[in-house]
């Protein structure tokens, strides 16, 4: 099977690589180079398919590799990792790079539900120290003087917006956007299916056919040709044979003929996987399955289910005075919210303006994530935000009144609103729509 590597991707990680490998005089090179895009589009395997064709020795580390029980382990991986790749260019004398994947799902923080823990700083601070000193990279415990070789790290994710803005300043990460144009995906598809004798007009109407997909939805496509052939197989020789036949078996591998690849057979099967990425945005169980915890992801959820309603006072006045220490008053207050006897409803003492409730319309239904970050103003400067809370669903005006809620809980402070896309796992706005002293 023959493989496509983009002219475009091709150039950004040989000239990323071999400016690490050359001494510029008075030119500071960024060590790192974060390649991020959508899930799905090929960015590891392209850039295997780089390493390759340049000869290039890759020592990998995943997301999963990232967070450990026990503090300091991930950041002393990076090390060794990278003291690894090191070893590589002094004994091979060829070029080697570390590459981690889906670093923001390992040191990213989303929302809320992310858990920023002593291990994601440590990671942080780990990168930044060795793109800062690219020669000078120590294990923890011991000191080696000797100078190692200049390691390129290669770092891929979906949204490097939710890493810590420091490392990835332009000094130390030079950033490329990976989104695959008309040619490079015909070109991907066309490897995909090189032995299966599609021509390229064929080619070109399969990915117009499912021109939102990406490149992974043509891989998955070819492997479900073969599920009918297998499921024939496994019907042939008896379920319970399965096992034996395949496994430890002293017969050859079984063999099967090509599948029936012509373009109608490849849009059906693709319909079905279409269909069955669909099934799973429409269920949403996880909705159904929280709600009984009192979280904000079902649009069925009444607004008093995350929220106590405040009490009233019991001389029925609308509203009591601060002084009487009334529960209701205080809880009132903190809310900014103004509590009638004549009606139910809450009205905000913060309104938010009518372009951010049209924006919050739009992204939830969309389908979007919604949740908001504070921070005072030396947090902002560290891009330190903290998070608060989170909702999706179809109530716009449940999530307008919580936002107005939280701007009058944290007046004095920097509030923002973030839009997630939970597929793309990536933001998709972010917008302060609260400022200190305004």
């Amino acid at each position: 099977m023959s493989y496509y590597i983009s002219p475009r991707f091709l150039d950004k990680l040989a000239v990323h690589i071999t400016k690490n490998y050359l001494n510029l005089p008075g030119v500071r090179v960024p060590l790192i180079l974060g390649v991020h895009g959508r899930k799905g589009e090929g960015k590891s395997f392209q850039c295997e398919l780089v390493f390759e064709r340049m000869g290039v020795e890759a020592v990998h580390m995943s997301a999963g590799e990232l967070e450990s029980p026990d503090a300091g382990d991930p950041a002393r991986l990076i090390r060794l990792r990278y003291r690894e790749a090191a070893e590589l260019i002094k004994v091979r004398g060829k070029m080697a790079v570390l590459m981690i994947n889906d670093l923001d799902a390992g040191a990213g923080r989303f929302d809320q539900g992310t858990q920023y823990t002593v291990n994601t700083q440590l990671v942080n601070g780990t990168l930044m120290n060795i793109a800062d000193n690219p020669t000078d990279v120590q294990l923890p415990g011991s000191y080696d003087s000797t100078p190692l070789p200049r390691v390129p790290i290669i770092v891929t994710g979906n949204d490097f917006s939710t890493l810590y803005a420091p490392l990835i300043r332009d000094g130390r990460m030079e950033k490329f956007f990976w989104e695959p144009n008309r040619e490079d995906k015909i070109g991907v598809v066309e490897g995909i299916f090189s032995e299966d004798g599609l021509p390229r007009n064929q080619i070109e109407q399969l990915v117009e056919t499912f021109s939102n997909q990406a490149i992974d939805f043509f891989s998955a496509l070819r492997s479900r040709v073969y599920d009918e052939q297998i499921r024939e197989f496994i019907h042939k020789i008896g379920i319970d044979r399965v096992s034996s036949r395949i496994v430890n078996s002293a017969e050859e591998p079984p063999k099967f003929p090509k599948p029936n690849f012509q373009l109608p057979r490849l849009i059906e099967f693709g319909n079905l996987l279409t269909g069955e990425q669909k099934q799973i945005e429409d269920m949403r169980l996880v909705r159904e399955y929280n709600q009984g915890l009192g979280l904000r992801v079902t649009p069925q959820e009444p607004a008093a289910s995350s929220r106590p309603a405040p009490k009233k006072p019991e001389n029925g006045n609308a509203i009591a005075s601060n002084n009487l220490g009334d529960e209701s008053t205080s809880t009132s207050a903190s809310n900014g919210f103004s509590d009638s006897s004549n009606s139910s409803k809450q009205v905000p003492s913060i309104p938010l303006d009518l372009e951010t409730q049209e924006q919050i319309r739009e992204l939830l239904a969309q389908g979007y994530r919604l949740s908001i970050e504070y921070a005072n103003e030396r947090r902002v400067r560290t891009n330190a935000w903290q998070s608060g809370t989170s909702f999706q669903g179809n109530e716009a005006s449940e999530a307008i009144i919580t936002l107005a809620e939280s701007l009058g809980e944290h007046r004095g402070e920097y509030v923002r609103l973030i839009g997630i896309d939970p597929k793309a796992k990536r933001r998709v706005l972010e917008k302060i729509i609260q400022r200190p002293h305004e």
